[in-house]
Order: C-alpha cells, then structure tokens, then sequence
C-alpha cells in the first residue's frame, strides 16, 4: 500500500497548479490531504473518481479554512469523520478511514504562528490529540497517522534550528511533546528509516525565495504505531510536488 500525505493549502489551487495529473502518474493507494480549504461541494470530486478514488471529506464550519480528506483506492469498511471534540471539529481536523483492522488518518495539527492564543489553542490541542490517540488504540491498535504536525522534531529536520529555536513550530516544548509522542509507540516512518539524512523538508515560506535555496522545515509525517514497524517498506519526502508551499509526504507499507 502506497500513502501519501500532502497539505495542499487550498485544494481547488492545488488542482489548478496540476496536482491531478501528479496524481495520476504517481497512483497512491491512499491520499491524505490537509488544509483543503473548501466545502465538499465545492470539491472537484468527479475528476477524483474518474483516477479510481473513493472520496471523503471533513471540511471545517468556516469557509476557506482548514479542512482534511482521505482518497482511496479502496473502499474503507468504516470512514469516522472528527475526534468527537467540537471545537477541533469545527475546525475539520482530523478524519479516519478504517480497512478491517488497520487505519489511517488524515490530521491537521493547528499552527501557532498568529499569536499567543493560537500558541495555546496548539499546545491544548497536542495534549488532546495525543489522549485521544492512545484511547483510539484500544480499539484500533493499527494506526497510520498522516499529516501536517506543525512541528519540526530535531534540528536535522529545520534549515535553521538556532535562529527558529523561538519560532512557533520548533518550540522546546513542541518538540518535547513530538518525541513524548514518538516515545509512546509511534514511529517517525521517514526519519526511522533515514536516521541521518539532513535538508529534506516538507514545507517553505512563500518568502525569501525559501523553496529554490531550500531553506524549509519537516513538520509533514507519516507517523505508524509500533506494531506495524515491520510492515514499512519505505518512506520519502517528495520536494518536486510544487502544488502547494508543502510537498507530500509518502510511505509503502506491506499490508
């Protein structure tokens, strides 16, 4: 099975800027979108499904914010849309799609960049997640979690970790709870299986003319709890993906 996870930060741009003919010739099982930005409706579904996918869709109240899909090939047994918490579901962060006893999720983390309650609004949001996880384990013990962090982890995963070390997104706390997070059963499918491999990112500030220098940060994740370590076969950061100011994210698991 071939996941890939992208932040497409508007899916309708996305679209225009060619992201359905990458798609098409680079054929995921399962595609893991975050920061649609649109209703459903509003969605090019049809062009989706004549490439073979299954589509669905988790959009947040206000329009032209957030938002999180799952595209695939295969038609889940069970689709859950939300966490059950309503003001990260207003939000439309978080859906699942369930194959028999394995899962996957599309998550987007929220950022801290606007300002102090955002920050905190995060750091509430990570500490629920995580709880939310761990109790989703019990009865669904194969999770693949996919999407935007927010968080680059190490300084391996930044191209400037000293002068963001008080950034939003490299915060020391951020990155406590992300190696917490880690250390609690989840693997890192990239960095697990390139422990020492430096400047590959997922993400760049339209400024500075950061992507063509590559000065960006790896704060997108294919995240697998532990007991399915054995299953990956391998894991990539894709940078030439330019539909978005992220890159998808991929990982083949043997399922």
């Amino acid at each position: 099975m071939k996941i890939v996870s992208y932040n497409v930060n508007g899916i309708r741009a996305a679209v225009g800027k060619g992201f359905l003919e990458w798609l098409e010739k680079t054929n995921p099982d399962v595609v893991c979108l975050q920061e649609t930005k649109a209703q459903p409706d509003q969605i090019p579904t049809m062009d989706f499904q004549s490439l073979g996918y299954h589509c669905y869709y988790f959009s947040a109240q206000k329009k032209g914010y957030s938002g999180v899909a799952i595209l695939t090939k295969e038609k889940p047994t069970h689709v859950e849309f939300g966490m059950g918490i309503e003001k990260y579901d207003n939000e439309g962060r978080l859906i699942r799609v369930d194959f028999g006893d394995f899962s996957i999720i599309s998550v987007y983390h929220p950022s801290g960049t606007s300002g102090e309650e955002r920050q905190a609004f995060k750091m509430q949001w990570l500490n629920d997640f995580h709880a939310y996880i761990k109790q989703l384990e019990k009865t669904r013990p194969k999770l693949a979690i996919c999407g935007d962090f927010n968080i680059a982890h190490e300084p391996i995963d930044i191209h400037d970790p000293k002068g963001n070390a008080k950034n939003s997104g490299f915060l020391p706390e951020e990155r406590e709870w992300m190696t917490q997070f880690i250390n609690d059963g989840f693997v890192d499918t990239f960095r697990f299986l390139n422990p020492k491999l430096a400047h590959h990112y997922s993400w760049w500030t339209y400024r500075f003319n950061a992507r063509t220098n590559n000065k960006g940060w790896r704060i997108d994740y294919i995240m697998l709890t532990k007991n399915l370590e054995k299953n990956l076969i391998s894991a990539s950061v894709l940078p030439d993906a330019m539909h978005s100011d992220h890159c998808p994210v991929m990982a083949e698991l043997k399922i």
